[in-house]
């Protein structure tokens, strides 16, 4: 938190600071309405026009008890003035609705950090209940912050003593009351979620109202009373012209799939099972059904990828989504659609494992299982977005290449992006270049094996197309004719030409590119969404003159061409990944290439201290 200037506004009012970076954390039980609050505060920031950044922290029991440790719900918004690439290794400021909120995530508060405390709900059974053997806010252990201890459930109750509604409704509204305490003391306006309080509750008027009054008697408190000192200001941030929009990696991901359908010109089905955190993809598609969206919510994940498969065999855009359990069972009918050589997506939102593993937290383990987590040798093309918004174009890139080369695409996401959020410039429709769709129909020429000579891809045959019939399944095929075949020697070279046709596709892609010098000194390597936290730790570590470059892969199946030749310019590379070094597995069995890898597999993404410190010791 970085202060650029300050202003006197008189001794009658608290001091007004200018800053270029705030990280806030609104943290409390899951039902209070945390994500809600910082969402809304996300929302208001975009408007404003800084950069912003976000990390929703969810708890993966779907009601833990009340003002217990594992139930305790965070949101973390970092806003600035400036670019930003990531939500900030620390909080500027904690919100802590209860003892378990704060028990849980005061140790990420640097010391001299403000800490926002609900002190009406520090009872002796809360206390208990979060652990703690004395009172905080009375021991002395939190003299290292400042404390402010504001009576919030108090004074949201009495804003609200006339509303009707009853003692758990009005209870239920408090979060209100922070956000728009928050709201004053960083100098941001009420409209945005004034109005959006008045469309979430149109059908209840009396429920928006008290929503809409205790928001404003948070924001009244903050400037009435003498507690603070001093208030802050975030300039808005330099940014290109046109729209935008505050989006999350889900929602850029479903937005990207319908882009795709239409610059296809082809119906998209979303077969679909659901599971954390990849749900919200379903529930933003099925948003979509003026754009002919169909979505399918299956009774198992295989069934799932199966009706997925069966549409793209009708001649729709067959798209299935799921975090990593469910890419394990869907392994078979994955493997299918490389025999049938059929245009798929698979989305896969990753999450900590193994098995059920932590559902609600991020995690990087399942590269190894999109490469090689079939039987047999069934190849596919594998991408991965950068950022939240990246996930749009990565959407679109997946459905170009699955179309063209005619094969399951894995689009790899993860927990981070897709709840994380950041601003997105809405891009030109009509700029975006069309995704050219074949099909065959003249039965003259028509051979169900027969290559393309530049991508390997068979012809797309849908049924109903006369005298196009063709034998499907997944059988071993003969070349050309597409008939059941065991003969070794054809075997052998339909295993080669699938394995060849991903392999080219790599000649259809862009070059890895390099931010930083050409050669020498360390590169650090990277894939998903390790990107906001290399990028910024790298950036940090050449302005101290360090050595340092960095590269980002967005395409791991193939690899970009030029890869191998990046990776020998430089005395020394750095992969650094939340998992146990999948892509450094693969670097160094495909090039080579003698590669460190940096592994943490805690649930959380990267910090930027632990990326700079690593390149401390390397470069």
């Amino acid at each position: 938190m970085t202060t650029l200037t300050k202003e006197s506004q008189g001794p009658e009012h608290p001091e007004l600071l200018e800053l270029d970076r705030v990280t806030i954390r609104f943290a409390g039980d899951s039902g209070d309405g945390m994500q809600l609050a910082g969402t809304q505060f996300t929302k208001t920031s975009a408007v404003v026009g800084n950069d912003i950044s976000t990390f929703p922290d969810i708890p993966a029991e779907i009601r833990a008890p009340q003002g217990s440790l594992p139930g305790v719900s965070g949101f973390q918004v970092s806003f600035a003035s400036t670019e930003i690439y990531t939500p900030g290794d620390a909080p500027d400021v904690l919100v802590a609705m209860n003892p378990a909120a704060l028990k849980t995530n005061l140790a990420d508060l640097p010391r001299g950090g403000i800490l926002v405390v609900n002190e009406d709900e520090f009872t002796e059974t809360n206390l208990r209940k979060a652990t703690y053997a004395s009172n905080p806010l009375e021991d002395g252990s939190l003299r290292s912050y400042r404390t402010f201890r504001v009576p919030i459930s108090t004074l949201n109750a009495r804003a609200l003593e006339d509303s009707g509604l009853t003692a758990v409704q009005v209870d239920r509204c408090k979060n209100m009351f922070a956000l728009g305490l928050m709201f004053w003391l960083y100098s941001r306006p009420l409209d945005t979620t004034v109005h959006w309080i008045t469309e979430k509750f149109g059908k209840n008027p009396g429920v928006a109202a008290a929503n809409i009054k205790t928001l404003k008697a948070g924001y009244a408190f903050g400037e009435t009373t003498e507690m603070f000192a001093t208030h802050y200001h975030v300039p808005k941030a330099k940014q290109k012209p046109g729209l935008y929009r505050n989006i999350t990696g889900n929602e850029a991901t479903a937005l990207g799939f319908v882009t795709a359908s239409k610059l296809a010109g082809r119906q998209l089905f979303y077969g679909s099972y659901p599971i954390t955190p990849a749900s919200d993809v379903l529930h933003e598609l099925a948003r979509f059904k003026n754009f002919g969206v169909k979505t399918f919510q299956a009774e198992d994940e295989i069934a799932a990828v199966g009706a997925a498969i069966g549409a793209s065999f009708g001649g729709s855009l067959g798209l299935t989504g799921t975090s990593g359990p469910g890419l394990a069972l869907k392994s078979e009918a994955i493997g299918l659609a490389v025999m049938l050589e059929l245009p798929l997506v698979v989305m896969d939102v990753q999450r900590a494992g193994p098995s059920t593993g932590m559902p609600t937290k991020t995690e990087q383990g399942d590269l190894l299982q999109c490469m090689f987590g079939r039987n047999g040798e069934s190849p596919v093309a594998v991408v991965a977005p950068a950022t939240s918004s990246d996930c749009f174009n990565m959407a679109i890139e997946a459905w170009r290449i699955a179309i063209k080369y005619r094969t399951p695409v894995v689009f790899l996401s993860d927990g981070y992006l897709g709840m994380g959020s950041e601003p997105w410039l809405v891009p030109d429709y009509d700029s975006l270049p069309k995704i050219p769709v074949v099909f065959a129909s003249d039965p003259a020429t028509y051979k169900p094996y027969a290559r393309d000579p530049e991508t390997l891809a068979p012809p797309w045959a849908i049924p109903g197309t006369p005298d196009l019939e063709h034998r499907v399944g997944g059988l071993e095929k003969a070349d050309i004719t597409g008939n059941v075949s065991y003969d070794p020697a054809n075997h052998d070279k339909m295993v080669h030409l699938r394995a060849e046709k991903v392999a080219r596709i790599a000649q259809d892609i862009p070059e890895l590119v390099v931010d930083g010098d050409e050669r020498g000194g360390l590169l650090v390597l990277g894939w998903g969404s390790t990107y906001g936290v290399i990028m910024t730790a790298v950036q940090r570590a050449r302005a101290q003159g360090k050595r340092v470059s960095m590269a980002h892969l967005r395409y791991l199946n193939p690899f970009p061409r030029n890869l191998g030749e990046v990776l020998t310019r430089y005395d020394k590379v750095l992969i650094p990944e939340i998992n146990l070094g999948q892509l450094r597995l693969l670097v160094r069995g495909t090039f080579l290439v003698d590669a460190v890898g940096f592994n943490k597999v805690a649930g959380r993404p990267f910090t930027i201290r632990d990326i700079e410190e690593r390149i401390g010791e390397l470069a």
